[in-house]
């Protein structure tokens, strides 16, 4: 498959335990992805092995996930760009390289600018 910017496409596979997994290149074309889908956002698990799911997310400014329940332990990277995470009663602001443990209360994420942000969910 060739990307929107006419290159090849990363390597999207799940990396087993051992295997290093690259996100720049995926993550640039995610957030190339991103920004073509009506949704404005995309997403690829990166390592998943048993108990542990880690999924690269690209989200396009002013979009993100609808309130939902995380479905366990979680914790979000920001890794570019900024988001906001919000509860009911509170918001984070989240830059580069802040680290939030998500809630256990129902969420949503935004998008205030184009963003990478990295999902670790424990798998019960």
């Amino acid at each position: 498959m060739i990307t929107p910017q006419g290159g090849p496409e990363p390597e999207r596979e799940k990396h087993p335990a051992g295997e290093v997994a690259g996100l720049k290149a995926q993550g640039e074309w995610l957030l190339a992805e991103a920004g073509a889908a009506d949704s404005g956002r995309k997403a690829q698990t990166v390592v998943k092995v048993p108990g542990l799911s880690v999924t690269l997310m690209a989200l396009a400014s002013g979009h993100g996930l609808a309130e939902h329940q995380a479905p366990g332990a979680a914790t979000l990277l920001c890794l570019t760009g900024r988001v906001t995470l919000s509860t009911v009663e509170r918001e984070w602001e989240l830059g580069p390289e802040d680290l939030i443990a998500i809630p256990a209360e129902r969420h949503r994420l935004t998008a205030d600018t184009d963003a990478l942000v990295l999902l670790t969910v424990r798998l019960d």
